[in-house]
């Protein structure tokens, strides 16, 4: 029983959470050839949705881009979604966390919404979100990913100071309620959910081993690396949103560094995989990559959490972010749509290059230069942490060393 504490009952360090995931990650690319993504497949669910309502997405360029052949279930892409959505929730059940929340103040549904579009659109801009175009395209050697991590981080800052505004917050709810704890029967029925917890987790091996025994490999392995990322987005709460508004709001890089150090594993396996013949997604480097990750991270903000942190938190009953996610779809869709027919490719992204880092530097300067430009970020991050901690800056401190010096005197 402690041990079953430790593993559910308690969240996992972000430096073991991220740095299993990066290993995954990497693994998962070596297997499959593909690598840890969702918006992509928001993008595609949008796409079968308008074909529901009759409209015919197949000569759209972007959907010949990413692809629509097939349903969610027949794709690696949809199950890594699936896997993700079901892991987190087995862990949440098993945990006896599960239960169904609804923001006090309804205007956040709202705001979560046009979060989720912003996000959304600027994702799929990009041509990938925190995952795709950042935590699994750094390890590709895809210089498009540095532009978008650094696009990413100053969309944050201009959304934290959205967030903090007060008609963005809008007057605090105050609600009645007692000192004393008290167990209803809501609660005492909570106590099923590590069985259900159980029985989906036996459901879903269930699944994995079918597609094994159908000699559907990839869709298997799919699977089981789905519901590990789901697993350790859980339990490690990771959430990309966090990591890069923390540092402007309180200075906390936690997670920040510990995504650093998740991709530094991550960045080692590939290299290793590529080296010995796969082949790396290398992504346009353009306008279109600032421009989408200035959006992605300044919508991330106004939804309260990335693709990853909107996934568990839907799973652990916030209703918020099953909001989020539906304006993800709906922002990805509508991207999908204007790519050609408003001509944003065309203005944003026609004629730029992909460059591939191994190409440029060569194999030996674009792994040393890649850890090596991790490690700036994590010292910077660190840096960061240790200065400007709640908001004290350099300036303030040196202030309050001048002002401590006159008293003194």
């Amino acid at each position: 029983m402690k041990l079953y504490g430790k593993i559910f009952k308690e969240y996992w360090n972000p430096y073991v959470a991220i740095s299993i995931a990066g290993l995954v990650s990497a693994l998962y690319f070596g297997i499959t050839g593909t690598v840890w993504a969702v918006t992509g497949e928001f993008t595609r669910l949008g796409g079968h949705i308008l074909g529901w309502f009759g409209v015919d997405v197949s000569d759209w360029a972007y959907f010949q881009l990413v692809g629509l052949q097939g349903t969610p279930v027949s794709r690696t892409d949809g199950w890594i979604v699936i896997g993700m959505l079901a892991g987190a929730l087995i862990t949440i059940l098993l945990s006896n966390s599960f239960k169904i929340r609804v923001p006090k103040q309804k205007r956040r549904l709202v705001q979560g919404f046009i979060g989720g579009i912003i996000a959304g659109f600027g994702a799929r801009l990009a041509l990938g979100c925190n995952l795709a175009a950042f935590f699994t395209g750094v390890p590709q050697f895809s210089f498009h990913s540095w532009i978008f991590m650094a696009a990413t981080a100053i969309g944050t800052f201009f959304g934290v100071k959205v967030v903090n505004t007060k008609w963005w917050r809008g007057k605090p709810t105050l609600m009645k309620g007692t000192m004393n704890p008290v167990v209803t029967e809501h609660v005492q029925k909570r106590n099923i959910q590590p069985i259900l917890g159980v029985v989906f987790a036996c459901l879903y091996i269930g699944v994995i081993l079918y597609f094994f025994a159908a000699g559907k490999t990839l869709l298997a392995v799919a699977c089981i690396a789905g519901a590990l990322f789901g697993i350790l987005i859980e339990r490690g709460q990771i959430c990309f949103t966090s990591a890069f508004r923390d540092l402007w709001i309180s200075g906390r890089a936690v997670m920040s560094k510990a995504i650093a150090v998740g991709m530094m594993i991550s960045v080692v396996i590939t290299f290793i995989y590529i080296q010995n013949g796969s082949v790396a997604l290398i992504k346009i480097a353009a306008p279109s990559t600032v421009i989408g990750g200035l959006l992605f991270g300044f919508g991330i903000v106004l939804a309260g959490g990335c693709e990853t942190g909107m996934m568990y938190r839907a799973m652990e009953g916030q209703l918020l972010f099953w909001v989020v996610g539906a304006g993800n779809i709906v922002g990805a869709t509508f991207l999908a749509y204007g790519w050609d027919h408003l001509g944003i490719f065309h203005a944003l992204g026609e004629n730029w290059p992909k460059v591939n880092l191994i190409e440029q530097w060569g194999p030996t300067g674009a792994l040393v230069g890649t850890m090596a430009m991790l490690l700036v970020w994590f010292l910077l991050s660190n840096w960061w942490e240790k200065r400007f901690r709640y908001g004290t800056g350099i300036k303030h401190e040196k202030k309050e060393r001048i002002s401590h010096v006159t008293k003194e005197a």
